[in-house]
């Protein structure tokens, strides 16, 4: 695998550093989460990973971390600014006692500026990006999705890549460095097409093309109460798609924005006529911008990712997506195991960074780590 050989250690946190640490496991990567002893994080991207629990409130768990830090090529730690100084795990410590090590700070705001300790979560980063802004609807309030853009594409995503091109940077320096990802300007650089194509939407949030109010790139529900796609931009895909619905409109009036109203509604009552099974026949060849708008537990049966089996199915039954991109050598491998238990590798993990089993059993006796399994060994 891609990442093979390569040692991370992943802070416990919320939503974008679990993401960027399964990223890097999904692609080979040995990960390995670091946990708190009292309270845990919920993580529900931890495929892959091995669990170990600190006390970071303990001298003695410091140093375990620092001791893992020496043998690691990544750390990835999800607090805010200064944290880390103050547990004596600072970037500056660490490089200095590892300088190969890429040091990953994923935070909200970043590490200077004057919102760099403020709290937030992933609708507050994308409203200071600028990026909220523009999600909206004519006369609508603006709307996150949900909190994808900036925990996922804008923070773990961002992050993950950080570490690639850090790796890479690495053989040739032989030198580590410190990666500040915020999600600010994560989820605004993911953005970049809307900050620099203000020429395709010249308009306020909602009336332009691509943000719902033309009628050939939006949803509409179907007959059976479904929904379907259409983004049939190109003259040449709106001439079929009227064609298809069997409307009388001037395909020469598709760019009028005045028409759009008219031409929506119009649109939107033929659409209701049909299933959206009947929608998806009547728009099946390939020069057809409609699709099905699936839900999620509708995804696997779907053909086309049916063959290229692009999700596959947890062993609670959840349908989740496979690494991508996908490499031709050395493809990213989802572990399709249960997720680890909090604390479950604690003393195969020390040991495999060498701790002696007498140091770990000190350790244990006096609550600098935990190990869940202890009480089978």
């Amino acid at each position: 695998m891609a990442l093979a050989g390569i040692k991370v250690l992943e802070l416990a946190g919320l939503a974008p550093t679990p993401f960027a640490g399964m990223i890097l496991a999904d692609f080979g990567a040995k990960v390995v989460r670091l946990d708190r002893i009292v309270e845990s994080t919920p993580d529900t991207m931890a495929r892959g990973k091995r669990s170990i629990c600190v006390d970071l409130k303990q001298a003695d768990g410091v140093n375990v971390v620092r001791k893992l830090a020496k043998k690691s090529d990544v750390l990835i730690e999800p607090f805010r600014p200064g944290i880390m100084e103050k547990l004596g795990l600072g970037p500056a410590r660490l490089l200095e006692e590892n300088p190969r090590l890429v040091y990953v700070r994923l935070s909200g705001f970043g590490q200077n500026g004057p919102y760099r300790n403020k709290a937030g979560h992933d609708i507050n980063y994308i409203a200071t990006s600028g990026v909220l802004s523009m999600l909206r609807r004519k006369d609508e309030k603006p709307t996150a999705p949900v909190n994808l853009l900036a925990d996922f594409a804008g923070g773990g995503l961002t992050s993950a890549f950080g570490v690639v091109t850090a790796l890479f940077e690495r053989e040739r320096s032989g030198k580590g460095q410190v990666i500040d990802a915020n999600m600010v300007e994560g989820s605004a650089y993911v953005s970049s097409f809307l900050f620099c194509n203000r020429f395709l939407m010249p308009n306020p949030p909602g009336e332009n093309i691509l943000d719902t109010a033309a009628p050939f790139y939006d949803t509409y529900q179907t007959k059976d109460g479904k929904f379907v796609s259409v983004g049939a931009i190109e003259p040449k895909f709106y001439n079929r798609f009227i064609e298809g619905l069997k409307l009388k409109l001037d395909p020469g009036n598709q760019m009028k924005m005045d028409e759009w109203p008219r031409t929506k509604e119009i649109i939107r009552h033929a659409i209701l006529q049909h299933t959206r099974a009947e929608l998806s026949e009547i728009f099946s060849d390939d020069d057809n911008c409609v699709m099905p708008v699936l839900d999620y537990d509708e995804v696997t049966s779907d053909p086309h990712n049916n063959e290229r089996r692009s999700f596959f199915t947890d062993p609670s039954g959840k349908h989740i997506p496979i690494p991508a991109p996908r490499l031709s050598r050395t493809p990213g491998t989802p572990d399709r195991g249960a997720q680890p238990m909090v604390g479950a590798h604690t003393r195969e993990v020390l040991t495999e960074y060498g701790f002696s089993g007498q140091d770990i059993n000190h350790l244990l006796k006096i609550g600098a780590v935990h190990d869940t399994n202890r009480s089978k060994l």
